[in-house]
């Protein structure tokens, strides 16, 4: 068989795959959480969004709601070195981001079925 058939047939057959491929994984949710960073924020954003006071007060005064919250906490990154990830029960994470050209950091008490935020602090 020639060089060009058997590139030919590669091409053919690897572009089938890739076409089942999409249609398989068309309708499902998946993703590829693989870092650090993506699976907390993940886990984080699955739960339950629980506001301390001091949250709900930094809110109202930032004139910000539960979805401004939400984007924050999905695009921001986690800050592991000053988070409390050894804790056997709620671990408590950082996630720094930026809104409207100021930095904000959300403190996160991640337990099993909530997430609590504690604080939000804008600079």
């Amino acid at each position: 068989m020639k060089l060009l058939h058997r590139i030919g047939y590669y091409l053919g057959g690897f572009s089938l795959g890739l076409i089942l491929l999409a249609f398989f994984l068309s309708g499902k949710k998946t993703s590829c959480d693989y870092s650090p960073n993506a699976r907390t924020i993940k886990n984080i954003n699955i739960k339950k969004h629980l506001y301390s006071e001091a949250t709900a007060n930094s809110m109202k005064t930032y004139s910000l709601d539960s979805l401004d919250v939400f984007n924050l906490i999905k695009t921001g990154s986690v800050n592991f070195s000053e988070s409390d990830t050894k804790n056997e029960g709620c671990k408590t994470y950082l996630i720094e981001n930026e809104l409207k050209d100021k930095d904000v950091e959300l403190h996160i008490k991640n337990c099993d079925s909530t997430a609590t935020i504690e604080l939000l602090i804008v600079k």
